[in-house]
C-alpha cells in the first residue's frame, strides 16, 4: 500500500486517499497507520476524517434525523466536497478541516491543519463510493479509493463495544447496531465494487474488488 502511495505521488501534486467501507470495519485504523507509515510527523501526510461533516446534533433534531445519524443524509457532503478540492487545489497555504469529538458527539471545526508540505492526505468515511447527491464528484475529488472488509462478527463487535464506550447500554448499543449502522452498511456495501483496491482483512490480502 506504501508502494502504491508512493507511486501515484511520483506522478506529480497532492495525492488524495479516500478509505470506505462499512462501519466498524477499520477505516480510521488504516487511515491513520497509512498517514504515520508515510511521514510520523504529520508534515507530508496528513488525516482528514469525513467525520468531521457530520451535521450538528441541533441542526438532526430540527431535520428530525437525530435518531439515525451516520445515515447519509446526517452528513454535509457539499461541506466535504468543498474542502476537498480546496485541498488538491491549495498547495500554497495551510488548509484547515474540522474533525469530530466523539467524546462530545458534535463536529469542531478547524481542528485538521494540512500544511503546504502535504504531499499526501488521507481520508475515510462510510459514503465515498456512493453514486447519489454530491459523493460522485467527492469521488472524483479523490486520487484512489480503497475499501475495507473485515469479518461481520468483529465488525459488530467493535460497533456495539464502540457505542458503549461512548455513553450507550449495551441493549440501546445492540439496537442502534441493528436498526442504524446495519441498514448503512447495505448501501455502503452495495458501493464496494467502484473501489480502486479492496483491503480482506478476513483473507490478509489486498487486491481488485472483485479478487
Amino acid at each position: 500500500m506504501l508502494d502504491r502511495v508512493r507511486a501515484l505521488r511520483a506522478g506529480g501534486g497532492r495525492v488524495l486517499i479516500g478509505v470506505a467501507g462499512c462501519p466498524g470495519a477499520g477505516k480510521s485504523t488504516v487511515a491513520a497507520w497509512l498517514a504515520r507509515a508515510l511521514d510520523p510527523a504529520g508534515e507530508r501526510a496528513v488525516q482528514v476524517p469525513m467525520d468531521g461533516f457530520h451535521l450538528a446534533n441541533a441542526e438532526l433534531v430540527r431535520l428530525g434525523r437525530r435518531q439515525r445519524k451516520g445515515a447519509i443524509d446526517t452528513f454535509d457532503g457539499h461541506g466535504y466536497l468543498a474542502l476537498l478540492e480546496r485541498i488538491a487545489a491549495r498547495t500554497d497555504s495551510t488548509v484547515y478541516a474540522p474533525e469530530f469529538d466523539r467524546r462530545i458527539g458534535e463536529p469542531v471545526a478547524g481542528a485538521i491543519a494540512v500544511p503546504p508540505s502535504a504531499e499526501v492526505v488521507v481520508t475515510e468515511g462510510n459514503y465515498l463510493l456512493d453514486e447519489t447527491g454530491p459523493w460522485p464528484e467527492v469521488r472524483k475529488a479523490l486520487t484512489e479509493v480503497w475499501y475495507c472488509e473485515t469479518p461481520e462478527p468483529l465488525r459488530l463487535a467493535r460497533l456495539v463495544a464502540r457505542h458503549e464506550r461512548f455513553g450507550k447500554s449495551p441493549e440501546h448499543a445492540r439496537s442502534w447496531v441493528a436498526e442504524v449502522d446495519e441498514r448503512n452498511a447495505e448501501r455502503i456495501r452495495a458501493a464496494r465494487p467502484r473501489a480502486d483496491l479492496v483491503i480482506d482483512f478476513e483473507r490478509l490480502r489486498i487486491g481488485r474488488p472483485e479478487a
